[in-house]
């Protein structure tokens, strides 16, 4: 099981570098999105990653640390509301510069490839 968890938490750090590193907003905001969740999973697996342990202190001896989960918790709360407002900043980036590249700046392409 902890080979398949660490696997999940390498392939989201691996497509959010990936989208992180790309030219347009939308796929950065993606790319950070992986990240949280990366980091979420990865914080969860800190409270140690066991089966059948009761999840609420006094109904067993042995129970799963709840601090792990309440702070996964925290983080998605925060991650989704900086998400909405990356997304809020980035569709008015794009109204205002009309293309969505993260510097601002269109690439130029070459159209007159193939007229000669």
């Amino acid at each position: 099981m902890e080979l398949l968890y660490a696997s999940c938490v390498g392939l989201l750090v691996t497509c959010g570098v990936f989208l992180i590193l790309r030219a347009r907003t939308f796929p950065v905001v993606l790319g950070l999105t992986m990240l949280s969740y990366a980091v979420n999973l990865f914080l969860f697996s800190s409270g140690r990653l066991a089966l059948n342990k009761a999840a609420v202190l006094g109904y067993s001896s042995e129970y799963a640390d709840p601090l792990p989960q309440a702070l996964v918790l925290t983080a998605i709360v925060i991650g989704f509301a900086m998400t909405a407002f990356v997304v809020i900043l980035a569709i008015r980036g794009r109204a205002d510069l009309g293309n969505d590249h993260v510097n601002g700046q269109e690439t130029i392409r070459n159209d007159k490839k193939g007229k000669a």
